[in-house]
C-alpha cells in the first residue's frame, strides 16, 4: 500500500504536498506496491528539505514551510526523487561509514553537493514533475504554479 502523510504548513500546502507526492509516486515508481512518506513542513534551518531513509518502504521528508508555494512544492518533487533513489536501491547511505552507494559503487569521496549523482538527478527532475503535475491537475494558471524566472 502506498501511505503518504503531510503533516505541518497550511492546510492548502499540505493538500498540494500530498497530491504531487502521489503523483511522484506514479510517474517515478509505478511497480512500487509498499511505500510509507511522512512530510512535514516546518521551518528548517540552511536547507529547503531533506529525505531521511528509514527502511526500503518508509521515509520521512522534511521541507521548509516558509518559501514560495511555487518552490516549496518543486522542493517536495525533489524530495521524491530521493525517495524513489532509495526505494529502488539506485542509493544507498552508510551512516556508519559516512559513505554513499550510488547505482552498486561506493564512492571513494563524496564530491560537492551540485556534482553528487543523486543530486544531479533531484535537481533535474523537480521543475519537470512539478510542471507536469500541475498541468494534469489543472493548476498550471494559477499564479503560484507560474514560473518566476
Amino acid at each position: 500500500m502506498i501511505n503518504i502523510e503531510v503533516v505541518g504548513g497550511t492546510k492548502k500546502q499540505r493538500e498540494l504536498a500530498e497530491s504531487l507526492a502521489y503523483f511522484c509516486v506514479q510517474k517515478l515508481m509505478p511497480k512500487k506496491k509498499t511505500l510509507d512518506v511522512t512530510i512535514t513542513l516546518k521551518r528548517l534551518n540552511n536547507a529547503l528539505g531533506w529525505c531521511l531513509w528509514e527502511t526500503n518502504a518508509e521515509f520521512s521528508v522534511d521541507i521548509e514551510k516558509k518559501q514560495s508555494l511555487r518552490r516549496l512544492l518543486e522542493t517536495v518533487a525533489h524530495e521524491m526523487v530521493h525517495v524513489k533513489q532509495y526505494a529502488t536501491g539506485e542509493l544507498y547511505e552508510s551512516t556508519a561509514q559516512g559513505k554513499h552507494r550510488w547505482q552498486g559503487k561506493w564512492l571513494k569521496k563524496d564530491p560537492d553537493y551540485y556534482d553528487l549523482p543523486w543530486e544531479i538527478e533531484a535537481h533535474g527532475r523537480e521543475v519537470g514533475l512539478f510542471i507536469t503535475w500541475a498541468e494534469a491537475e489543472g493548476h498550471a494558471d494559477k499564479e503560484w504554479a507560474q514560473d518566476p524566472y
